[in-house]
């Protein structure tokens, strides 16, 4: 498994190895020390998959407030992504600054974004099924949302406003002051 530390050090990319014949591939996408060896060290409690259909569908950006907070470890199994995290932590050296990568079928890579910070994503292709492992149960009264392309956090989204497909939800989130107190 490679293991890489993003700008923000909290976040981590890794890749678990993938083996190919002519049958296909087989790969361990979750094993619970080599985690721990690259610094994933909270259990998960919870798997989520989503299917989106359309390319530029926006999903996030995404928090549960405390205790509910879920730290989540996401991949891209079908299709690609760009995936999306924002440092909401108070006091912390990196707050309001966010972090993104490629998630894709074909570059097998895993983003860790640990409680603390505001999660989302964008389809690069039709059909991304995305899936990822959670630290806390889903707690609707602890969820919340911020604008995807607020100003304030300046990310450099790979698609326009015009052409993201996005819930009503997501449409209407705040502005990213919103969060200030949230962590």
């Amino acid at each position: 498994m490679r293991v890489e530390r993003l700008a923000i050090p909290d976040i981590i990319l890794v890749t678990p190895a993938r083996f190919a014949d002519d049958r296909g591939f087989f790969s361990e996408t979750y094993n619970i020390e080599r985690m721990r060896e690259a610094g994933i060290t909270e259990p998960f409690v919870q798997d989520n998959q989503s299917l989106s259909c359309q390319k530029g569908v926006v999903r996030g950006l995404h928090c549960q407030l405390a205790p509910h907070a879920q730290g989540k470890l996401v991949r891209c199994s079908k299709g690609a992504i760009w995936d999306v995290a924002v440092d909401i932590r108070s006091g912390s050296p990196t707050y309001g600054q966010w972090v993104a990568a490629e998630l894709s079928e074909q570059n097998w890579a895993q983003l860790w974004i640990p409680p603390g910070f505001l999660h989302g994503f964008c389809t690069l292709t039709e059909n991304a099924e995305v899936q990822y492992k959670c630290t806390a149960l889903y707690h609707k009264e602890s969820e919340r949302s911020v604008i995807w392309n607020s100003a304030a956090l300046r990310i450099e989204w790979p698609l326009s406003a015009e052409d993201a497909v996005l819930s009503e939800k997501d449409m209407n989130a705040p502005e990213f002051s919103a969060a200030r107190s949230w962590f």
